[in-house]
């Protein structure tokens, strides 16, 4: 499905019709168009069993609009799919036909066809995802498990958030009770038990920026966002009490989302009940994302989906060609990282040039803005403020974050370390000038109380003041003596 140009997934969902624009890389595309309408095409369904005359109007001129934007955007390829609400709808074929007259060629997902690229969009989001997916549309309920990196079963639920009104007339605890009773029927619950729930959809994500809203969270970013399992019960009352103009004041939530919000809380109150999780995490990719990813080859899934983004953001904003590997095998032997931090460490090496053309005063607040706020994935709130001060310090911010709220995301010694690799990145690139020849002719290391870096006697002219005072600098913070050695 990939190629150089961009690539389009037109999603005609029973709450939301939308187009998604792709491009760059395969593992990590970056998203460079995204428009939604809620046209509400399985609003209806409940009551009459067919697609709403005033939904479709709404559905068809958006998708008309959706098909003229993709060529004028030079999209060599749209994928064109529909969820529950065009599955199930008396009138969805005929509906369908209407969307073949504008120029689309639309294929409707099957509810396990649906389930299983929900799944895969979670797993291209979040590679070691271990646990269940939930995927809560407008008009249905996919449930996924995720084991070892691949989808295993899934199954697809008629409670999508149009429905949960229907279900809900016999009071709340007749509520709880049908969906306890399909979720058990599927074999799921047990599954689910001390694993973590992947939330995906947007009611859920509008529920996970609520919750970051009245938490005062400091880093209010859905993708990997983490609440407690017992967290959707304590929104319940805080949800009884909210109007679209109070949801407009404390959170980006759309004002179209807030009247599914209850229903959508309420649902998944009575999963945590059934399945017993160890934690909800929401994850922003689903079946859109699940259906680039499906296209892929098993090599290219295998890429590390932050990495490969941070390389191409890297390649695009730095001065020179790409060296970021080079850097990070320079300065790991001064370390001793995790798996978790020395992937950690790469990233920040792949960006550690992407401030050159900001204002000298302002370089390592960009690096912050970057690392907090970059579209990135398989990245937690915790990686992210270890991304940011690792480049604070690399483009001279000094030791200390500015911002203490999103500083205390982290542990102590984790924002040391980052502290840490900054010092050793700022080092490198001051000595190479920011290109790859000086690295490759000299070695950084620790060994006998000391920070050495060997220079190549060729190159000897590289070892100037500026660069012995960042060696110094790193080797105080390591608490060593510095040591710089030409040619032997």
């Amino acid at each position: 499905m990939f190629a150089e140009a961009p690539v389009a997934i037109i999603d005609i969902g029973s709450n939301s019709v939308r187009l998604v624009v792709y491009s760059g890389a395969k593992r990590s595309p970056s998203v460079i168009f995204n428009e939604k309408i809620m046209a509400g095409l399985g609003r209806e369904i409940p009551d009459t069993g067919a697609l709403g005359t005033e939904a479709q109007a709404r559905a068809l001129a958006a998708l008309a609009r959706f098909h003229l934007l993709t060529q004028q955007m030079g999209v060599v390829l749209t994928r064109t799919v529909a969820t529950a609400a065009v599955r199930e709808a008396s009138n969805g074929d005929a509906f369908l036909d209407q969307v073949r007259a504008i120029g689309l060629d639309p294929h409707i997902l099957s509810g396990k066809e649906e389930a299983r690229m929900a799944g895969l969009g979670v797993l291209s989001a979040i590679p070691d995802a271990e646990g269940l997916v939930g995927d809560l549309g407008g008009g249905s309920l996919e449930l996924v498990e995720l084991s070892r990196r691949a989808v295993k079963r899934n199954v697809s639920l008629p409670l999508g958030v149009l429905r949960l009104d229907a279900l809900a007339r016999e009071g709340d605890a007749a509520f709880a009770r049908k969906v306890v009773k399909a979720v058990e029927a599927t074999g799921f619950a047990d599954a689910g038990k001390g694993r973590p729930f992947y939330m995906v959809g947007g009611s859920w994500r509008a529920l996970a920026q609520l919750d970051m809203a009245l938490t005062d969270h400091p880093l209010p970013i859905t993708q990997q966002h983490a609440m407690p399992a017992n967290r959707p019960a304590a929104l319940r009352e805080p949800l009884r009490k909210l109007d679209k103009d109070l949801v407009r004041e404390i959170t980006p939530v759309s004002p179209s989302r807030v009247p599914s919000l209850p229903r959508a809380n309420q649902l998944l109150v009575a999963l945590v009940e059934t399945l017993q999780p160890s934690a909800l995490v929401v994850s922003s990719f689903g079946i859109r994302e699940g259906l680039l990813y499906d296209e892929l080859d098993r090599e290219t899934r295998k890429l590390d989906p932050l990495i490969e983004a941070a390389r191409e953001a890297g390649a695009g904003l730095g001065r020179f060609a790409q060296h970021g590997d080079l850097l990070d095998a320079w300065i790991a032997p001064v370390f001793d990282d995790t798996p978790r931090q020395a992937r950690l460490r790469l990233a920040a090496c792949l960006l550690s040039d992407i401030a050159w053309a900001a204002h000298p005063d302002f370089r390592a607040e960009r690096g912050i803005d970057m690392a907090l706020h970059g579209n990135w994935v398989a990245i937690d709130a915790p990686g992210r403020v270890m991304l940011a001060q690792a480049l604070f310090c690399a483009f001279g911010g000094g030791r200390d974050l500015p911002y203490p709220a999103i500083a205390a995301l982290c542990t102590p010694e984790e924002l040391k370390r980052a502290q840490l690799w900054g010092f050793a990145m700022r080092l490198g690139q001051r000595f190479s000038g920011g290109v790859a020849t000086g690295l490759e002719n000299s070695r950084l290391s620790r060994r006998d109380g000391a920070l050495r870096l060997r220079i190549a006697q060729d190159d000897a002219a590289l070892a100037g003041e500026p660069v012995e005072r960042r060696l110094k600098t790193l080797a105080i913070e390591l608490n060593l003596r510095s040591e710089l050695q030409i040619g032997r």
